[in-house]
């Protein structure tokens, strides 16, 4: 018993480090870059208010277990923003190899039950993690209305990509919430052409 608990130890002291890990997205009252610890616990607070309007109905149970280690890959491979400039399939390789080994961490059927929550949650093709993608992507586009644009200048954000990058994603998994958001994201790049 010593073993799995010094694993699962081991684990959860590695996950500290997303406290760390800074994102290029700002707290919502613009005074600092949020953490992905931070942004972990959010969405996972998102999911559990705005389980409501998912399309289709999901177990939220399981949807706030993928959020909370949905990022935990970013203790190696950092936060690499949607509209930032990196190579996609460079980036897959990193944060694959970052799933073997933070996962590896734990106890193996610990391993193999969370590395297999971390791969659905990244396929987006069931219902939970198509929710919980949608939702991964609310947060960052209320902390940018709410800080007047938040990075969206800093990344030369246009109306298309936030929509190709980010609606296309929340719409989905809870259309209502990017209809929602809709009016104010256009009121924005109307008012910042």
């Amino acid at each position: 018993m010593t073993e799995r608990i010094d694993a699962q130890l081991a684990f959860l002291i590695e996950a500290d480090k997303l406290k760390s890990t800074l994102r290029a997205t700002t707290l919502c009252c613009g005074t600092r870059r949020e953490n992905s610890g931070e942004h972990s616990w959010h969405i996972a607070l998102y999911a559990m208010v705005m389980a409501e309007h998912a399309t289709r109905p999901v177990n939220i149970d399981r949807v706030i277990k993928m959020l909370l280690i949905h990022d935990i890959v970013e203790i190696d491979a950092g936060d690499n923003p949607i509209h930032g400039d990196h190579d996609p399939a460079e980036m897959e390789a990193i944060e694959q190899a970052a799933a073997e080994r933070i996962f590896g961490l734990l106890p193996s059927d610990q391993a193999a039950a969370f590395r297999a929550l971390w791969d659905e949650f990244e396929a987006a093709q069931t219902d939970d993690a198509i929710f919980a993608k949608s939702i991964d992507r609310v947060q960052p586009v209320i902390s940018n209305l709410e800080t007047d644009g938040g990075t969206w200048p800093e990344y030369n954000v246009t109306q298309a990509q936030l929509h190709s990058r980010v609606g296309i994603k929340v719409q989905r998994g809870a259309p209502a919430i990017w209809n929602a958001l809709k009016s104010r994201i256009d009121a924005w790049f109307l008012q910042n052409p």
